[in-house]
């Protein structure tokens, strides 16, 4: 069952949809009263269903806030977190890319609609200041943290998009990410257990939010 903040973001998807449904509307051709007469016009070009817009401009961003502090790990991370941050930022990172070229034959602008905004499982500004200028097992913990909210987050997220989406290589992304999301999320619970192959000795994970 979805956590609060989960459904805080599928509300959230909710609203986007919404807006971006109402906006197209807004933004089209006037309706006609009955008394005018029917208006010839070019056939509009395709545009993107708005729930897929809707998520696919909410995961672009939650990446890259995700892949920024993945890559402060490399120097700053406990020895046994720093192969499994380098491992999932990679991973990320070619997710990325691949979310960003959907975006560009959606025909989807570049602009980051959730700039400044604090919402579950985005890694804000804030967070990576604080992981900045955190050391040891503080960094730790907020890496781990942070982390796992933003997998646990997209996952529930991109799981709405696969049945309320309509683009079919958007609902296909977003069951390619649930996937991964499984997989990085079971990858994070072994290293906490010390089940990692790589990482025999269990690492603290911070309680909260279980993996």
């Amino acid at each position: 069952m979805p956590t609060r903040r989960t459904a805080a973001l599928l509300l959230l998807l909710t609203v986007l949809t919404s807006c971006a449904r109402g906006g197209a509307r807004e933004g089209g051709d006037p309706v006609p009263s009955p008394s005018a007469p029917p208006r010839t016009t070019a056939a509009p070009s395709p545009v993107a269903d708005p729930t897929d817009a809707a998520w696919l401009q909410l995961m672009i961003p939650m990446d890259e806030q995700a892949v920024t502090l993945l890559g402060l790990a490399a120097e700053k991370a406990d020895p046994r977190l720093r192969a499994w941050a380098a491992r999932l930022r990679s991973a990320q990172t070619t997710e990325l890319a691949e979310l960003r070229r959907l975006r560009d034959r959606m025909g989807l602008p570049d602009t980051d609609l959730h700039k400044g905004h604090d919402m579950p499982g985005m890694v804000t500004a804030g967070d990576l200041d604080d992981a900045r200028t955190a050391e040891g097992s503080a960094f730790d913990r907020l890496l781990v943290a942070q982390i796992r909210d933003h997998l646990h987050q997209s996952e529930q997220v991109s799981r709405s998009e696969t049945t309320a989406g309509t683009r079919a290589e958007a609902t296909a992304r977003a069951r390619a990410l649930v996937t991964a999301r499984g997989e990085q999320l079971a990858d994070l619970a072994a290293l906490c257990a010390g089940k990692a192959a790589d990482v025999p000795e269990p690492f603290a994970c911070p309680s909260d939010h279980p993996v």
